[in-house]
């Protein structure tokens, strides 16, 4: 292992001999290599980065999902739901940012990377709990953080900030039930104080 960290620059031109044109866009933020790939090429260019003499990206220490919706952080050309996977390689002591964005936004799919890194497993159940992003050849792909009954993903921007189901014990039942949302929406005004000694002693 290297005693300092590699230059941007230089892991930005090992990924790039790495990938080839499998590399969508590439690009330094920060000090930090970024490199986006198509859909139909992300389990291929993921496991280059694993593999290539140069990058050697051994572990996958972090994936989420993100809802760019009408920002479009990828471009104008990108998807609404985009999967981010943060690399590092220990042999190397280098990181790279991989971004793929999902075609469909309807039903936004990629290819599962558990394949690639075991860790990849829980990330992805996440990613498609809170997001729904599905992740295509994932051999256990449930909800991780919400209840099996939830309905939606909350991490989506059209979620609604009061969610669509609320859950209770119902003492009848003698279980736990679900029923549509109860919450009326209102406006918060700022209270007003006009007396004259308000807080004060008396």
């Amino acid at each position: 292992m290297t005693d300092f960290a590699v230059h941007p620059e230089t892991i930005k031109a090992a990924v790039a001999s790495a990938l080839g044109d499998k590399a969508l866009r590439l690009t330094v933020q920060f000090g930090e290599v970024t490199v986006v790939v198509r859909a139909a090429d992300y389990l291929a260019a993921a496991t280059l980065l694993r593999d290539a003499p140069g990058c050697k990206f051994e572990q996958l220490i972090d994936l989420c999902g993100v809802d760019y919706s009408e920002y479009h952080g990828g471009g104008a050309d990108a998807g609404r739901y985009c999967v981010v996977s943060h690399l590092l390689s220990i042999s190397l002591n280098q990181r790279v940012r991989l971004k793929v964005f999902a075609t469909d936004d309807d039903v936004p799919v990629v290819m599962s990377l558990c394949g690639t890194w075991d860790s990849a497993n829980w990330f992805e159940r996440e990613a498609f709990d809170l997001f729904g992003i599905v992740f295509e050849g994932h051999n256990d792909l449930r909800r991780i953080l919400t209840d099996y009954g939830f309905i939606g993903h909350p991490f989506r921007k059209d979620f609604p900030t009061t969610g669509h189901v609320e859950m209770r014990y119902d003492a009848e039942a003698k279980r736990v039930i679900y029923q549509g949302v109860t919450i009326e929406p209102r406006e918060i005004t700022p209270r007003i104080v006009r007396e004259d000694n308000y807080g004060g002693r008396h």
